[in-house]
């Protein structure tokens, strides 16, 4: 049990690390968007090349930061039965676990196995943006894509230990 108590601590702490190392792409897309705007309406200038970095950035919080966002428990979910008061933390824990193993685990290896080929393809032909003034390197967010569900998916097995532990005080306070 101390093994998997340490190894949930470990991944939530990169996690964390992680996650307030992206948060400061929401800073530098604040700035960028502001700039676009300014440009745009005050002197009549705009940037593909912004305007792509825009949603790139974006793209990056939203994946890089998944991780981050299951660690805090604030992702989107339908608490029908959940966040009823006759749910003990034991109940809670058995509904996590099995969400993540029924679940979440399973869909982020899908996803990194479909994208990963999407990834290395765009990487292989040196893939540009079809956009005249457009950005290249277009395999980077691209890659973007298995990395964010493969740091999803530790943060997911870090949730699997972190019910399992709270099963067991549940049933070790019961003894």
């Amino acid at each position: 049990m101390n093994f998997l108590t340490n190894m949930v601590s470990f991944i939530d702490r990169f996690s964390e690390w992680s996650g307030r190392a992206i948060a400061w792409l929401v800073l530098a897309l604040v700035l960028l968007v502001c700039y676009d705007v300014a440009m745009r309406y005050l002197w009549q200038s705009g940037s593909i090349a912004l305007q792509e970095l825009e949603w790139h950035l974006f793209a990056l919080i939203f994946l890089l930061g998944a991780a981050y966002t299951l660690k805090h428990d604030e992702h989107v979910r339908v608490d029908l039965l959940y966040s009823s008061r006759r749910f003990s933390d034991k109940h809670r824990a058995m509904v996590n676990l099995s969400g993540s193993v029924l679940l979440l685990i399973p869909f982020c290896i899908l996803i990194i196995y479909a994208s990963w080929p999407f990834a290395a393809t765009a990487y292989a032909i040196n893939e540009v943006s079809s956009d005249p003034g457009g950005l290249p390197y277009r395999f980077l967010i691209k890659a973007a894509i298995p990395l964010g569900f493969t740091l999803l998916l530790i943060q997911g097995i870090s949730e699997i230990g972190r019910n399992i532990i709270t099963l067991k005080q549940h049933k070790e306070s019961k003894e």
